[in-house]
């Protein structure tokens, strides 16, 4: 075998099999990115932001009450 038998052979089974694979995903997954978020989703991230700023409130209500009964809980960490 010549040294054109070696490379154009891979390339040639690259070019049938992986390549067309490899372009349907890539704009498949592309696709779906530009879709945005679906309903079901958009629910989750909402559900999660008012989580999210309920901690934030119990946090700074635990903070005001370590302040208040042990002024130098931050200095110890």
């Amino acid at each position: 075998m010549d040294i054109t038998a070696i490379i154009v052979v891979p390339l040639i089974l690259f070019l049938i099999f992986v390549a067309p694979i490899w372009l349907f995903l890539h704009y498949r997954s592309q696709r779906q990115v530009n879709q945005g978020l679906s309903d079901e989703e958009y629910q989750e991230l909402t559900a999660l932001g008012e989580q999210a700023e309920k901690m934030a409130i119990r946090i700074e209500t635990l903070e005001s009450i370590l302040d208040a009964e042990a002024p130098q809980w931050r200095a110890k960490s």
